[in-house]
């Protein structure tokens, strides 16, 4: 009996430590860069038939927070590139950083474990109601607090699968939700076969629910806007010579000028600082030359490019150009921490980094689309489409809604790995919950154009030079996430969390 004890306070972190790596490739596989639902499935199965097992809510944090760590290491272990070769910190410390990082951010898995260890009842229905709100409860502190850095999270593994039908009801973290709960329904069957009676029955509810609001959404009429013809482009510019006035900076300025007026789509796009200086430091007339070609026939253009003053403050933008005497622009909202702007106390560590431009000013929430071609086409910059919550705000008022979503990104700071499939997978989530198509224009990839099914139609190949030309179609339909998101916010799944919550704590002391 004390070898077997032994061997399951082995055997319980190795399987959580696997659990954890099987949930980050859940989101987007190594073997190919595409989502895996059935594999997240599994790893949250395995998860709480551990959490099960657990005797202590100290051991459960401690079997969530292993599970978390590997999951957000095992999906941000690209974070080291940026640190190490671009950022020049040194391998050890570029190691522990992304390690420190995956590790506070586990700590709200931690306490999601410890959580349900103490209130778990015992019918598998509400116990499986009660993993899936803490685990909500996870995903969203991990969303919000302290900027919110919630790329990974399980629900982006399902863009392809059976739960995707949710995504315009509930969005990424009700999918996820969704998940928890199937989870731990099936965990409960392989843990004590006989509860299978009591498990089939919700199990059930929610294959006809996905099913019913998937088929209700797809009879619903769809609110086209006018196709436009588009065209993407993509650089390809090496992140070590991006800023470097004799190398990047030069091809980007001559190569990026040459496209944009080359271009005979409609609307041109190019990626986040396609033009990598500051208006001030350009050469003379540059800025100029682009506005007049614009300024007249019928085409437009969509440019990244940082904007203000070093002295004044900058931001990280687009600029819109076409005929018409105000010039649009967007300000990215939501910066980068470390990257784009310095949390308090942390400003040693950026001197330890040589990330150029890392203070911006940020833009506000909501802000207006770029209109043409009888389309409002909404800009997002790099991340910012990991927050869909934010992206709702335009979507308040069906008058001014986007009619199509455009991302601009330059993720090379990260090299030719899964972080490119892994924020193509976040934008086909986005388009998927909001029913808009999403252009993605990006220095090295996923330079694409997005359905608003969330399928990829149009995809330049990464780390290639190149220009994507293809049709859009943009929608005017308000999804239910988006009238609801863009009212209430993430709120409704607190007081759902808050609701299940009170229950099992009332039930627990029964």
């Amino acid at each position: 009996m004390k070898s077997l004890a032994t061997l399951r306070a082995v055997s319980a972190p190795a399987l959580a430590f696997v659990a954890g790596f099987m949930h980050a490739w859940a989101i987007a596989s190594p073997l190919g860069g595409q989502p895996v639902w059935w594999l997240q499935l599994m790893a949250l199965t395995l998860l709480v038939i551990l959490l099960d097992r657990c005797r202590s809510a100290t051991a459960a944090a401690w079997l969530g927070s292993l599970f978390a760590t590997c999951s957000i290491g095992g999906s941000v272990w690209w974070l080291y590139i940026s640190l190490h070769v671009y950022g020049g910190l040194s391998s050890a410390m570029a190691g522990l950083s992304v390690l420190g990082l995956s590790g506070f951010l586990a700590v709200y898995y931690a306490l999601a474990g410890a959580v349900f260890c103490r209130l778990r009842p015992r019918g598998p229905a509400f116990r499986s109601c009660l993993f899936a709100a803490v685990w909500l409860a996870a995903d969203l502190l991990r969303a919000t607090l302290l900027t919110g850095f919630p790329w990974g999270v399980g629900g982006y593994a399902h863009i392809d699968g059976p739960f995707s039908a949710l995504a315009p009801w509930v969005g990424v973290y009700g999918i996820g939700a969704a998940a928890a709960f199937v989870s731990a329904l099936l965990a409960a069957v392989l843990v004590r076969p006989a509860q299978i009676c009591g498990a089939w029955q919700p199990l059930l509810v929610v294959v006809l629910v996905v099913v019913a609001l998937g088929r209700s959404h797809e009879a619903q009429d769809l609110e086209r806007a006018p196709a436009v013809s588009v065209t993407l482009l993509q650089a390809n510019i090496a992140q070590e010579q991006k800023f470097e006035s004799a190398t990047g900076v030069r091809d980007a300025l001559e190569w990026y000028a040459t496209q944009l007026m080359a271009a005979s789509t409609a609307l041109v796009v190019a990626p986040e600082t396609a033009i990598p200086l500051l208006p001030d430091q350009l050469p003379a007339g540059y800025l100029e030359k682009l506005r007049s070609h614009f300024a007249t026939g019928q085409r437009a253009a969509l440019i990244g490019i940082p904007m203000g003053r070093i002295v004044e403050g900058y931001t990280n933008s687009v600029v819109g150009l076409g005929p018409g005497a105000d010039e649009y622009r967007y300000d990215k909202h939501h910066l980068v921490p470390f990257g784009e702007f310095v949390p308090p106390l942390f400003r040693w560590f950026t001197r330890m980094i040589k990330i150029p431009l890392g203070d911006f000013e940020s833009g506000a929430v909501g802000q207006s689309s770029f209109q043409w071609s009888g389309n409002r086409f909404a800009p997002n910059i790099c991340y910012e489409d990991l927050f869909g919550e934010e992206l709702a705000a335009r979507f308040r008022d069906k008058a001014y809604a986007p009619t199509v979503l455009v991302n601009v990104s330059n993720i090379a700071w990260f090299g030719n790995t899964v972080a490119i499939d892994q924020h193509l997978q976040i934008s086909r989530m986005r388009a998927r919950e909001f029913e808009r198509p999403m252009l993605r224009a990006t220095n090295t990839g996923a330079t694409a154009v997005i359905d608003r099914f969330g399928r990829v139609t149009d995809l330049l190949p990464r780390h290639t030079r190149g220009a994507l030309v293809a049709q859009v179609q943009g929608s005017k339909l308000i999804t239910a996430y988006a009238w609801w998101l863009s009212r209430l916010g993430l709120w409704p799944f607190w007081v759902l969390v808050a609701a299940v919550l009170t229950v099992a704590g009332r039930a627990s002391r029964e």
